[in-house]
């Protein structure tokens, strides 16, 4: 390949890469694109997980083999089979060296270091594959994992040449996982609660949507629980705000532990001491557990005085549920009747029948009381 296409090829990598929107797909085009580049007929990309001592792959493309997925959730293998990882990715250019690829074939090494490794040319003859090149993949200044391009049986081995564009595509990949790896902090401090670590109201809002787009067009189960921290104000002004931070920590701790009953639970803190747990699909009498559970383990806080929780569900009397805001103030009507009596355990919205005077709260309220939610009425 002339240095034109190769250097249109390590462009064409990179721009794909830039436009993966998930790491699977940055992933992907780090593979495809090296695949094409090298003239390959299979890549695959792998991390070397330190701390469990093996190496994972992330993804196969080409001509896979029938043992091999697109995105394998098991495919790994212990380092000490390859040794090179530990002695040649790390140790090698850590000395004063450079990472560079080397090829290995069916009959053994054949261009660059570290030698013969009976693992890799096992692999290549029971998976009809004639070569490949193997080129490490170095992040923040530590190896990273591996980018592996095979060839066919029959076809061209891979020379000096395409170990050292290899090297070059490496590079390229490293930058464009870094680049993958920032995208993916930024959008989870987006969605993240700074102080506890919980979801954020962004990320309620979006999953809220979702849930009510599935509960109309597929009849799926959405519950909400909405809860007011007690007694937050005065931990404030008599112990000071730095404490205050540690009971909504300790609350939100609680929150995620009782959250975690429920799979696929979202639990989330709206903003000040006001916190909420979104589950879509488990049964709606699991939910109301699951708040109990949450008021009796509140109370035993050393710090604050309990917890005001409100629960919502499609599966109780409140009528239609067409919109995320619907059920929003059901869930926060229930929970200001809680905090207004003083209740030890949840209020659910559909409790009392047809009837229910939360229901009658939540769908009409007085101005006092929507402008005390009115950040809740974003939506129409």
């Amino acid at each position: 390949m002339g240095e034109d296409k190769r250097l249109a090829a390590v462009v064409a990598l990179a721009q794909g890469m830039a436009a993966a929107h998930t790491p699977a797909e940055s992933w992907r085009a780090a593979a495809g694109g090296a695949c094409r580049a090298l003239d390959g007929s299979f890549a695959a990309l792998s991390v070397w997980e330190r701390e469990r001592g093996r190496l994972r792959v992330l993804v196969n493309v080409g001509e896979r083999a029938p043992d091999e997925e697109e995105f394998p959730e098991n495919e790994t293998y212990p380092v000490h089979q390859f040794p090179e990882i530990t002695e040649f990715l790390h140790e090698r250019w850590a000395l004063g060296g450079g990472p560079h690829a080397w090829v290995e074939t069916a009959e053994g090494t054949a261009e660059g270091r570290p030698g013969y490794h009976h693992q890799r040319v096992t692999a290549l003859r029971r998976r009809g594959r004639g070569c490949c090149v193997v080129a490490p993949v170095v992040l923040h200044g530590r190896a990273w994992g591996e980018l592996y391009v095979a060839r066919a049986v029959g076809a061209p081995v891979f020379d000096r040449s395409d170990a050292g564009f290899a090297t070059v595509l490496a590079a390229v990949v490293a930058a464009g996982i870094t680049q993958t790896e920032r995208l993916e902090e930024a959008q989870r401090l987006a969605y993240t609660d700074a102080l506890t670590g919980l979801a954020n109201r962004r990320a309620v809002d979006m999953r809220m949507d979702e849930a009510i787009e599935r509960h109309r067009a597929e009849g799926v189960v959405v519950s909400l629980v909405v809860c007011d921290l007690n007694g937050l104000k005065r931990v404030n002004d008599t112990q000071g705000h730095a404490v205050g931070d540690r009971l909504l920590e300790r609350f939100g701790s609680v929150l995620s532990l009782c959250g975690a009953i429920l799979p696929g639970t979202l639990v989330a803190r709206l903003g000040g001491d006001e916190f909420c747990l979104l589950a879509v699909g488990p049964p709606a009498d699991d939910v109301v557990k699951v708040a109990d559970e949450l008021c009796r383990r509140a109370a035993e806080l050393e710090l604050g005085e309990g917890v005001a929780c409100g629960v919502a569900s499609t599966a109780h009397a409140i009528g239609p549920v067409r919109s995320a805001r619907r059920l929003f103030r059901l869930a926060d009507a229930a929970q200001y009747r809680a905090k207004a009596v003083r209740a030890d355990r949840p209020v659910v919205a559909g409790g009392e029948g047809p009837d229910d005077p939360v229901v009658r709260l939540a769908d009409e309220p007085s101005p006092a009381r929507a402008e005390r939610r009115r950040f809740r009425g974003r939506r129409p």
